[in-house]
């Protein structure tokens, strides 16, 4: 009787729903520091947008090798303020990674990216064979 397996099989999936953060009500994400991303296939390309609100321009680093796309950012603050009795030292450090394959059908080489109203926006043209054809007439003879 297999049992033996399914609760082996079934337990871990139990502990990672009951620990898990959704099961006390908390976030949908194990890790909240990635932003979301939509993927939108048209006729033209895809375009990818990423939620990273508080952000700069500068504070990206995109690039593709391989065909992978990487999409990152690395940010560091530190304040420090001293006053008569007391010294106060505050810093934050976050970042991100995403990785994406890009498909055949893509171009690599003319991918743009913009960054407007908290939206990373990027564009990915595909390859001009990739395109859809324009519809011909084809004469009977």
């Amino acid at each position: 009787m297999s049992l033996v397996k399914r609760n082996n099989l079934f337990f871990p999936s139990l502990m990672n729903d009951f620990m898990g953060p959704d099961w006390f009500g908390g976030t949908e994400k194990w890790n909240t520091a990635v932003p979301a991303v939509n993927i939108k296939d048209n006729e033209k390309g895809f375009e990818l947008e990423l939620a990273v609100p508080g952000l700069k321009k500068d504070d990206f680093t995109v690039e593709v090798d391989n065909d992978v796309l990487t999409i990152s950012s690395e940010i560091k603050t530190e304040n420090e303020e001293t006053k008569e009795n007391y010294t106060r030292k505050e810093f934050s450090f976050s970042s991100f990674k995403r990785a994406f394959t890009l498909p055949e059908t893509v171009d690599g080489s003319k991918i743009d990216a913009k960054y407007e109203d908290g939206i990373l926006k990027l564009t990915l043209p595909k390859k001009q064979e990739a395109l859809p054809k324009p519809k011909r007439l084809i004469s009977i003879g």
